[in-house]
């Protein structure tokens, strides 16, 4: 009886995400192109709607289990302000944007861990971060979660995770499963963004689902398989932005794998309180494979490296 209710439940959980990613995209147009939503509405590719993911938000808000549904929507609304703020610059020397979501951050890490989720807590809050650089181009985060969301399904039947609230284990990624495939097919298309408030939703969803299976073990290890699938998705954009705007011509994966894991607005920001002026050369071949020359470039030294391998030379926008 409780199996078949759950089925039935997910069910209406498409249905639902489906319809209202539609509705959602309907009315972002419409109100976009009539110049309304600012930020919500950026000219890309002639206009696109942005924070669809508004929808699996509320879904995943409203059916996640008691005790980290409160996760999801702390992090969703603060994403949701970043998504309507955008870059604009606050006296703090930071974007509003990038405020907001670092206070959306600490809150998940705060409230976490008064709800027994100790340091797990901090690594779930983080898994924002791996997530929000997987969006940056069409289907990659959708396709990203999916696959995270099966893998966490088959280790759950693998090891026999227990029940969490009285619903089988099995449920939490099941439910982000069922969100992302309802939502994705206009993603894939490049039709309609996740936004700020998509993205972090699934990626504290996520963080919630590993938890599930294994504590704070399961969130690192699978935290760490999710970082290094998006570097693999993302890989050839990221090699056009290594060169072109780190000037960094022969990156590695771990140069990927550290992109995805420290990149950002919010990396850069702790880079420049950090590392202030300075630009380390990273030189040990060891260091360079685990992409330490990625989690030490400063964009805010006046004199960036560029790093050029040796007996290396760049042809239209081709290292030979």
């Amino acid at each position: 009886m409780m199996y078949s209710s759950i089925f039935f439940a997910l069910i209406f959980v498409f249905i639902v995400t489906a319809i209202g990613t539609a509705i959602v995209d309907i009315i972002f147009r419409f109100l976009g192109k009539r110049g309304y939503l600012g930020n919500l509405y950026p000219n890309v590719r002639g206009g696109i709607p942005r924070a669809v993911g508004i929808v699996p938000f509320l879904l995943l808000s409203f059916y996640m289990l008691p005790g980290f549904n409160d996760l999801i929507l702390i992090i969703g609304v603060f994403a949701f302000i970043d998504d309507i703020l955008g870059r604009k610059k606050s006296p703090f020397g930071i974007e509003w944007g990038q405020l907001s979501r670092g206070i959306g951050i600490i809150l998940v890490m705060i409230v976490g861990i008064f709800k027994g989720l100790g340091v797990s807590s901090i690594f779930i809050a983080l898994m924002v971060q791996p997530l929000n650089i997987s969006d940056m181009q069409p289907g990659s985060t959708c396709i990203v979660t999916i696959i995270m969301s099966v893998l966490t399904i088959l280790a759950m039947i693998l090891i026999g995770s227990p029940e969490v609230n009285e619903l089988p284990a099995i449920y939490t990624p099941l439910l982000i499963l069922v969100v992302c495939l309802a939502y994705s097919p206009l993603d894939f298309l490049g039709k309609i963004m996740l936004g700020e408030v998509g993205n972090h939703s699934f990626g504290v969803a996520l963080g919630v689902a590993y938890y599930i299976l294994g504590g704070l073990v399961g969130v690192i290890v699978f935290g760490i398989i999710t970082t290094s699938l998006i570097a693999f998705v993302r890989r050839n954009t990221l090699i056009v932005f290594f060169r072109q705007q780190l000037r960094l011509l022969d990156p590695t994966f771990g140069d990927f794998f550290m992109d995805v894991l420290t990149g950002g607005g919010l990396g850069d920001l702790f880079r420049k309180l950090i590392l202030k002026d300075k630009q380390y050369n990273v030189t040990s071949p060891l260091l360079i494979s685990l992409g330490f020359r990625r989690l030490l470039y400063n964009p805010y030294a006046h004199n960036p490296r560029r790093y050029v391998p040796n007996n290396t030379k760049a042809r239209l926008g081709k290292v030979e």
